[in-house]
């Protein structure tokens, strides 16, 4: 009987989401195996091994360890430093979604574990639609995990699911605790794993580069307001933390990488209505070359409605309404106006 259950491979991190997308597997009747991508030489990445390792355990599955270190340094880490080294805001766990855990992780799951579903903790839901498998926001309006997930095609979508796209998190979270699944008070996954606390990215990035003396720049009448010690250290929109006095409140507006000169201004000077993406990917085909649609240009913002034109490797979009904080280096997600599901998306360039 065993032998010929479905597989279901679980990326197991160990953490609250993961765990319950295991048990919930397990209770649909799948054979289920635990995967964990190890992604750098750390304690914290021996920690996390361990704690999914003791999930398997508790929930009695099978439990597989990649290492992945060399591709997640190349792949993540390399992009991540030398997006700001080039004056831009990188998203990691986008790169890391299509290259590690729906590359690497979800290859081995798929050719090596026999699995027939590969599973993770996200919210999402994946539905068959019109001939092609589309991503849909989760119950829980809060995470909506799309943004993180624009990179992924139809042929991970097809062996792909999301028990938790149903859940609230705070449903899941009683599920862990009902279960007594470790570890149930977790806190959430950081934002960059490979950064732990105390370490942030602004001391990271100052270990890696070091200080460079460089000016700040008031946009628009050119006047230099003080100096800095690295443009890496700032992002565009950000308010706090630029240490200079003006009688208005100062935003970054614009990164000259090359002079290593970091542009402030007002707030106003911060809104736009254009910008360009490329590296462009789209969960199933596209027949439109210009539509509407809603869009976000960062992971926390509310999406807004735009103009999309698609022309090659590159689309632009045009907002209806101006939006702030324009950011090279982060991503250009594109939802369906009506229904709200993943188009796909590209880097803010």
């Amino acid at each position: 009987m065993g032998k010929n259950k479905k597989i279901a491979v679980v990326a197991l991190s160990g953490g609250v989401d993961s765990s319950v997308t295991a048990l919930l597997l397990k209770q649909k009747g799948y054979r289920v195996i635990g995967l964990t991508g190890k992604m750098v030489n750390s304690q914290s990445a021996e920690i996390i091994c361990q704690n999914a390792k003791n999930v398997a355990e508790k929930l009695e599955i099978e439990h597989h360890v990649l290492d992945v270190t060399k591709k997640f340094q190349k792949l993540v880490i390399d992009y991540f430093e030398n997006s700001y080294k080039n004056g831009q805001t990188p998203n990691p766990c986008i790169v890391c979604n299509e290259f590690i855990k729906w590359g690497e992780i979800f290859d081995y799951a798929i050719n090596e574990l026999n699995a027939d579903i590969f599973a993770t903790g996200h919210y999402a839901d994946i539905r068959f639609n019109d001939g092609y498998y589309k991503l849909y926001p989760a119950k829980d309006e809060h995470k909506d995990q799309l943004y993180f997930l624009y990179r992924l095609g139809q042929k991970e979508l097809s062996k792909t699911v999301f028990p938790l796209y149903e859940y609230e998190k705070e449903q899941v979270r009683q599920i862990a605790y009902d279960y007594d699944l470790p570890p149930k008070s977790s806190k959430e996954s950081q934002d960059i794993c490979f950064i732990q606390k105390p370490n942030t990215t602004k001391k990271y990035l100052t270990e890696k580069f070091g200080n460079m003396s460089g000016d700040f720049i008031e946009i628009p009448t050119g006047k230099k307001l003080g100096t800095h010690t690295g443009h890496y250290q700032y992002t565009i929109g950000q308010r706090k933390g630029i240490g200079i006095a003006a009688p208005y409140p100062l935003y970054v507006i614009d990164i000259d990488s090359e002079k290593n000169i970091v542009y402030l201004g007002k707030r106003e000077d911060d809104f736009k209505t254009k910008l360009a993406i490329k590296n462009l990917n789209f969960s199933y085909p596209i027949a439109e070359k210009t539509f509407d649609a809603n869009v976000k240009i960062r992971y926390n913002m509310n999406a807004k409605k735009a103009k999309i034109t698609i022309i090659e490797d590159f689309a632009e979009i045009e907002f209806y309404e101006p939006v702030n904080s324009i950011t090279p280096g982060q991503a250009g997600v594109i939802y369906d106006i009506n229904d709200g599901h993943l188009i796909g998306g590209g880097v803010v360039i």
